[in-house]
């Protein structure tokens, strides 16, 4: 029987999304589905959710979204997005009842207007306003499967990982999360130039090791000023976009998540810099090490670039709004322009 990964967690007999799971579970198991998660008991984490995603044949998300139930479903349309293998053909529909899950549809739609993401993402996530629905939903993408990503490879991935000799002397390592395709000249500049300010300023640059969008040029103004440069990435990404040249340590990883991992572990701070579902994604990886008290995280300063916008406002306006309910205060900070991003750096990180 096909098995289904239900989300969510239920706090007690009182708990208001009790009685929709129960439908829930119901009408799953009435229309032939094994489910996994069924009690709400299970936490996934890093370490385990690839795995989770392999042995799993659909997904499921429950009303009242946290923020781990955020990155979930966020995740999932980033391997969408990427043709992981492991995602081929599988359904994932989220139960919006409460519309707790709108602030999440809403970033979405405003990086789509923004162009930081091509895919309609309602065509791999999709919403149901009732468990009845939810079931209709998961057999339309059993009989019609789900749209093409228009993505295509470009290569085969024959590389490794690779520590190369750096001479110079590093404060400390910076992360910058940012999109592999946004391609917005002025975009693109800043992207160079923060790289740039990086190497100059003595700090070494952690990225995705992407070679395209801002991505591809903050690890290029990186590089070509000299500085220490590294970079991880998976075989199934790099098929479709390659690898950037000049990195001086590379760290592949079979999985975004062990590749997120090891780009928190190897860095003091971290730049969200604007970017697309992949960044979402890594930015709420930051805020749940950051809730748990991982020692990933202990001490690291977390900056948002919400860059300011032709028609006001900031890029990242709706992020910093879809995750007030759980940044408590000093879990990040918000720069408005490069400038202040390097002075919190300057401050504030050291080794």
């Amino acid at each position: 029987m096909p098995i289904v990964r239900l989300s969510g967690t239920i706090e007690g007999k009182n708990d208001p999304n009790r009685e929709t799971r129960a439908r829930m579970l119901y009408q799953l198991f009435a229309s032939g589905w094994d489910i996994y998660n069924s009690n709400g008991d299970q936490r996934i984490t890093l370490s385990n959710i690839e795995k989770k995603v392999v042995e799993s044949d659909a997904f499921v998300f429950m009303p009242g979204a946290t923020l781990e139930d955020l990155f979930k479903a966020v995740s999932i349309f980033v391997g969408y997005q990427t043709l992981d293998e492991y995602l081929f053909g599988k359904a994932t529909v989220i139960l919006n009842s409460d519309r707790t899950w709108d602030p999440m549809f809403g970033l979405l739609d405003r990086l789509r207007e923004l162009g930081t993401i091509k895919q309609d993402y309602r065509g791999f996530l999709l919403q149901a306003g009732s468990p009845e629905s939810v079931v209709g939903s998961l057999e339309r993408v059993h009989e019609e499967g789900l749209p093409d990503v228009e993505r295509k490879k470009i290569m085969t991935c024959d590389t490794d990982s690779y520590e190369l000799e750096y001479s110079g002397d590093l404060l400390a390592n910076i992360c910058v999360f940012c999109s592999a395709s946004l391609r917005d000249p002025s975009y693109l500049e800043e992207g160079y130039e923060l790289g740039r300010m990086l190497a100059a300023g003595g700090y070494g640059c952690v990225s995705g090791a992407g070679t395209t969008g801002v991505m591809g040029e903050v690890v290029r103004g990186s590089v070509e000023a000299g500085g220490w440069t590294g970079g991880s990435n998976v075989p199934h990404i790099i098929e479709l976009e390659g690898l950037p040249k000049g990195l001086t340590s590379f760290w592949l990883k079979p999985d975004i998540y062990t590749r997120m991992e090891v780009m928190i572990e190897n860095s003091d701070a971290f730049v969200v810099f604007p970017g697309g579902a992949g960044t979402v994604q890594e930015m709420l990886a930051l805020l749940i090490f950051r809730q748990m008290g991982s020692r990933l995280m202990a001490q690291k300063t977390i900056i948002i670039f919400n860059r300011p916008l032709p028609d006001g406002g900031g890029f990242w306006d709706p992020l910093v709004q879809m995750l007030a309910p759980w940044a408590q205060s000093g879990f990040f900070q918000v720069a408005e322009s490069l400038s202040e991003v390097m002075r919190i750096i300057g401050t504030q990180v050291s080794k």
